[in-house]
């Protein structure tokens, strides 16, 4: 997790500008509140439901509070650990704990000791498990998670091999569900970085097809997170597009009993409020070596070589400009694998110094940042405005 840098409370016209007057020498997220205040509006004045927010793409403490202050009354939570990060800033806020596959400590902390009634299963083993320890109490809602077999291309990160049952296996699970008396959830996961309306469309039809074999009328549909982000490759519809198709497929799918909707967005909500500020350790013929690299806030350049972010080139707080070349460009740990897996078109006359900022580092920078050969350590600065596209 960054540290948070000491003058905090300052707020910077841009990266720039802070790399001028504070000539950082550790690589530093700039958080734009205005940014993230700015997109949460657009879902929640968008999305024909409930918008909650998915903790494991961003936790800093900045960003949960600008949410909860911005009006967000519910978290998407994977951990105990989350859900104490969300306590810290939002006590009164609502918690999906949508992982699952829970031990019994964890379930047991959530509800008695975090208030959690909201659990996700997507086996009969789990849904025994949470009846076991929470007993019989009717305000706990269970949403059952379910998946359909991805379509080649559709996200770039596919959730469908881990969690998720079958939709055949889920009219079952529904009905015990409600044998057990607990308010009966549906909701899956498009995959992150879902670029395509249909692919909502689809799991919402078989939502409907569910909840007609179970003869159960599910309270709330949770569509899940996947909501995207543009990158230098995706440029992506916007997010009313998937909010219009979401609220159209939903009213065609349930015949009368239209359940309640939430969404979990990660990525579409907190990308573009947080960039990477880098500083250039050495240049070496056509090799960069940057202060960051894939086992901090680049990681996800790695795991998704097609989500490339935009940058920038800062010196003395001026934009360089003018003629590039192409760099190979390493972080700076001394494993081989700390290298972007793309050439970067940087300035010609880069040089040691200079800062690369990487926009788009809203989205899982922090939360990937690892103590790798001891560069886990990161600033925090407040800014106006971040790189985007």
């Amino acid at each position: 997790m960054p540290d948070t840098h000491s003058n905090a409370g300052q707020l910077y016209a841009n990266a720039g500008a802070f790399a001028a007057a504070e000539e950082p020498d550790a690589p530093v997220f700039c958080f734009s509140e205005a940014a993230l205040r700015a997109r949460l509006k657009r879902y929640l004045a968008g999305f024909p439901g409930e918008t909650t927010y998915a903790v494991k793409c961003n936790s800093l403490p900045p960003v949960l509070a600008a949410l909860a202050a911005g009006g967000l009354q519910g978290f998407d939570v994977a951990s105990v650990r989350e859900i104490e990060q969300v306590r810290a800033v939002a006590p009164q806020a609502q918690l999906h704990y949508h992982n699952p596959v829970k031990s019994r400590r964890e379930i047991e902390v959530a509800y008695h000791v975090h208030g959690c009634t909201r659990f996700a299963v997507d086996c009969v083993q789990e849904i025994e498990k949470v009846h076991a320890i929470i007993g019989g109490d009717p305000s706990v809602e269970f949403a059952v998670r379910f998946v359909l077999p991805r379509e080649h291309g559709s996200s770039s990160h596919d959730f469908s091999t881990k969690f998720g049952a079958p939709e055949h296996e889920c009219a079952g699970l529904l009905t015990r569900v409600v044998a057990l008396g607990y308010a009966p959830v549906l909701t899956f996961h498009p995959g992150s970085q879902c670029h395509d309306p249909q692919v909502y469309i689809r799991h919402i039809e078989a939502a409907g097809r569910i909840s007609a074999a179970s003869e159960t009328v599910v309270s709330t549909l949770n569509v899940g997170g996947g909501f995207p982000a543009n990158y230098l490759l995706q440029t992506t519809p916007e997010p009313e597009d998937f909010f219009a198709a979401i609220d159209a497929a939903v009213l065609s799918a349930f015949d009368g009993n239209h359940p309640a909707l939430e969404c979990e967005p990660g990525r579409g909500l907190v990308a573009d409020c947080m960039s990477l500020l880098t500083c250039v350790k050495l240049v070496s013929a056509d090799d960069v070596f940057l202060n960051d690299g894939i086992y901090g806030g680049l990681m996800e350049a790695y795991q998704a070589p097609d989500l490339r972010q935009p940058f920038r080139v800062w010196r003395d707080g001026a934009l360089r400009k003018g003629s590039t070349r192409s760099f190979k460009t390493f972080g700076p740990t001394c494993d081989p694998l700390d290298v972007l897996p793309h050439r970067l078109d940087l300035p010609g006359d880069l040089r040691e110094g200079d800062y690369v900022e990487f926009g788009g580092a809203g989205a899982y920078g922090p939360a990937c940042v690892t103590d790798f050969n001891g560069y886990g350590a990161h600033g925090l600065a407040h800014v106006r405005a971040v790189l985007s596209l």
